[in-house]
This record gives structure tokens, C-alpha cells and sequence, in this order.
């Protein structure tokens, strides 16, 4: 057969059939539509956690103690501080001003993230007077920044990691409600994207639909049907899988289009729809397709290989399953995780989600420093309390760690995976090429 009438330089009628009759294999299976339905029953479930925690309120809680009256002399803390008196001596209070009501002093100083001085995110400043009111101004400048009575992230967009100097007596008092709620959101996305759809979604799919792509078709005798054809080998496992491609593929795409537009208006912010969340969802879309192609190849190659091939792909799983607990639990510090296919699908999500959120390691960051509340143990040293919401979106939040910028992580990481499933068809078709069918 010359290369003209091969699959390399155009597509035939006969290959195309392939892929079309497979596809009408998969539409016409109960299968088929029994693990849809339970993989979209499943994420469902786990999104109504999800929507009643963005209908729950969470309550407020003065991270500094302004609300407090200390002396008893009915002036909250943060105002006597304001207005220079004491709040530690009932005889020394502001009687020239009305007592301001209690709940005006909590989150009274939330973080602003708009300010900018000399390229490095300048955080809040001192407005219940704490630091103003220090004596010297090296007493209030103790990050040395020239800048008196402020709290500074700086953060290192490459590596991502962020480093916050506060001036002395300088505490944030952020609103839980608000943090917790942005926090949770970021947090549910990675996390039901990295593991319930990426990993589990992405081999679930495979493991169920594509491990018996040619093995089926060898156990009903329906290969010879396919094999009777002008056509190599290894263009009908190529054709095979394209079919199952066609199926999966549009399928992962809704899914995670359905999700974006519920997260998108359910999720809080100041505008209708949240818009920066969809990078992120589409590169969680891009990573389950190309991870479900590359298990799909690897999977059809076990069924071929053995009748029994589902066992090795369980096993495979298993691997992939350690390999995403590692790529999430140390943030993408690991470099074992370059030896698998989910490592790979876990860098272009977290790609995504940098330039989606280029703020998010400073949420985190500032999230779990606790905006300044701290607890002191017995032996005199203070633990910050972390924000609701930061801790999980520590976990799941992760770094390319690439060393090259997050656009270039996503197209690097879209070529491994490409290279993985063509390196996987290939060793696939040689084998198929070389068994023998009875």
C-alpha cells in the first residue's frame, strides 16, 4: 500500500467508518451512558456542598481586637486608639465624640490589593491608629520601606511564592465573609477540577470505555470485519481511538462548561459573572481531554496486550492516583510527578489558574498569616490563626515550577501529554500489528 492511501497523508472513507461506527458502538451501549450519568451525578452531589456554602454567612470575627472595650468606659478600643486616649484606663476617654457602636470596628480594615509601590503589591494600611500613634517614625516604619503604618506582600510571580512585612502594630482585620467565601470558591474549582475531574473523570472515563476498544472487538470475531479492509493496523487502533475521542471529549467539555456558568453566577463577586474563572476551568477542560486521550491509548494497549488488560489498568490507576496525591499535597514540589500522565494534567490546571488569578498567592498567603491574629502559647510565642477558606485553598492551589512563565508551562505540558499519547498509540499499534487473531 502506498503512503498516499494511508491515514499519514489524508483520510478515506474506509478509515473514517472506523471512526464513525465506533462512535455509534458507544451511543448505542447502556454502558456508555451509565457511567456519564454516574460521573454527572457524582460531580452534582458535590456541588451542592458547594452552593450551600456560598448561601452560608460566615461570622464575623474582630481579628484585633478594636471592638473590644478593654476599660469598661463604653468607647471601643480601636476608637479610644484613633482619637489618642487610652484604652487601657477608664479615666482617659475621647468625650468629645459619641461612642461608636461595637460593630464598627470589626473588619473595619480589610486588605486593598489595588495600591502598588514600586512593583510590589502594597497591602493595607494602619486605619485604627495603632501604628500611627508610635512616637518616632522608625517606630513606624519597621519594614523599611518608607512608607510608615503599611503591610507589604511582595510576591514572586515565577517561583510563587509571597513574603508579607508589616510596620510595627499594624494589623489587618479582614472580613471573613467576604475572604472565606473567595477563598472557598478558588478552592472548590482546583479541587473537583484537579481530582474529580482531571484524575478521576479523566481515567474513569478510559478505564470503562476504552480498555476494550480493539480487545471486544478480538473476543466477538467483529475484528476481521475491520481487518478485511485495505487499511493498516495501526490505523484502525488510531481510528478506534478518535472514536472514543469524539465521545469522551465533548462529553468533559460540557461538563466543565455546565460547571463554569453555575460556579460563575453562583460564585461571590461584584459582577454578574465571574469571568476570570474561566481560564481556569477551560484549562481543567484541556486537561482532562488530553489526560482521558493519553489513559484512553494506554488502556486500549493493555486490552490489547491482555484479555484481562482492565487489571493492569486498575494497577496504572493506582500509580496515577499516588502520583496526583503527590502533585497536590506538596504544591507541585515534587519532581516525581514528571513520571506520570496526571503530573502533566495537574500543571496545565495550575497554569490555568495563575493566569486566571494572578492574585492567588497572595489570597492564600494573606489568608493563612490570618490578617495579624495571632494566638500566644504558653511559651510566649504567637502562631497566626488562618482565614476560613485558606488552608484548603493552600492545598489545592499548586506551582508549574517549570521555571518559565505560566503561559509557557501550559504549552509544555500540552506537549508532553500530546508526545505521551502518541508514544502510547505507538507502542500500542506495534504490538496489535505483531498478535495474532484467531
Amino acid at each position: 500500500m502506498s503512503k498516499t492511501d494511508t491515514i499519514w497523508s489524508q483520510l478515506d472513507r474506509k478509515s473514517t467508518a472506523i471512526a464513525e461506527f465506533t462512535m455509534r458502538q458507544y451511543r448505542t451501549r447502556i454502558s456508555t451512558w451509565v457511567v456519564m450519568i454516574a460521573s454527572v451525578v457524582a460531580l452534582l452531589l458535590v456541588l451542592l456542598f458547594y452552593i450551600e456554602a456560598m448561601n452560608t454567612e460566615i461570622e464575623a470575627i474582630d481579628n484585633d481586637g478594636d471592638s473590644f472595650d478593654t476599660d469598661g468606659d463604653g468607647y471601643p478600643n480601636g476608637q479610644e486608639r484613633l482619637e489618642g486616649t487610652n484604652p487601657d484606663s477608664p479615666e482617659s476617654f475621647p468625650d468629645w465624640v459619641e461612642p461608636d457602636p461595637p460593630e464598627k470596628w470589626i473588619n473595619e480594615d480589610d486588605f486593598d490589593w489595588d495600591i502598588l509601590v514600586e512593583g510590589v503589591n502594597y497591602v493595607g494600611s494602619d486605619d485604627d491608629g495603632d501604628c500611627k500613634n508610635l512616637d518616632t517614625s522608625s517606630q513606624r516604619d519597621t519594614n523599611d520601606n518608607n512608607v510608615e503604618c503599611d503591610i507589604i506582600v511582595d510576591v514572586d510571580t515565577l517561583n510563587s511564592t509571597v513574603t508579607i512585612t508589616a510596620d510595627s502594630s499594624v494589623d489587618e482585620d479582614p472580613d471573613e465573609d467576604k475572604y472565606g467565601k473567595e477563598a472557598g470558591h478558588r478552592a472548590f474549582i482546583l479541587g473537583i477540577g484537579k481530582f474529580g475531574i482531571v484524575y478521576l473523570l479523566g481515567i474513569f472515563l478510559p478505564l470503562f470505555l476504552a480498555t476494550g476498544l480493539i480487545r471486544e472487538e478480538i473476543s466477538e470475531g467483529t475484528i476481521h470485519y475491520m481487518l478485511a479492509k485495505p487499511i493498516a493496523r495501526g490505523e484502525v487502533l488510531l481510528y478506534r481511538m478518535l472514536g472514543y475521542i469524539g465521545i469522551t471529549w465533548p462529553f468533559i467539555l460540557i461538563v466543565c462548561l455546565v460547571l463554569c456558568l453555575i460556579t460563575g453566577f453562583t460564585g461571590p463577586g461584584d459582577g454578574i459573572f465571574r469571568w476570570e474563572d474561566v481560564p481556569v476551568w477551560m484549562s481543567i477542560a484541556w486537561a482532562a481531554m488530553l489526560v482521558s486521550l493519553v489513559y484512553g491509548t494506554i488502556f486500549c494497549g493493555f486490552g490489547i496486550i491482555w484479555k484481562n488488560g482492565v487489571i493492569l489498568a486498575i494497577l496504572f490507576a493506582a500509580w496515577e492516583l499516588g502520583m496526583a496525591f503527590i502533585a497536590i499535597l506538596t504544591g507541585g514540589d515534587s519532581s516525581i510527578r514528571y513520571m506520570s500522565v496526571i503530573g502533566w494534567g495537574m500543571i496545565i490546571v495550575d497554569a490555568g489558574a495563575a493566569i486566571g488569578w494572578p492574585d492567588n498567592w497572595q489570597l492564600v498567603e494573606v489568608g493563612l498569616w490570618g490578617g495579624g491574629h495571632g494566638e500566644e502559647n504558653w511559651l510566649g510565642d504567637v502562631s497566626y490563626v488562618a482565614l476560613p477558606g485558606a488552608e484548603p485553598l493552600a492545598v489545592f492551589s499548586g506551582n508549574p515550577n517549570l521555571g518559565v512563565s505560566n503561559w509557557l508551562a501550559y504549552v509544555i505540558s500540552t506537549l508532553v501529554l500530546a508526545f505521551q499519547g502518541f508514544m502510547a498509540w505507538f507502542i500500542g499499534q506495534s504490538i496489535f500489528k505483531g498478535k495474532e487473531v484467531n
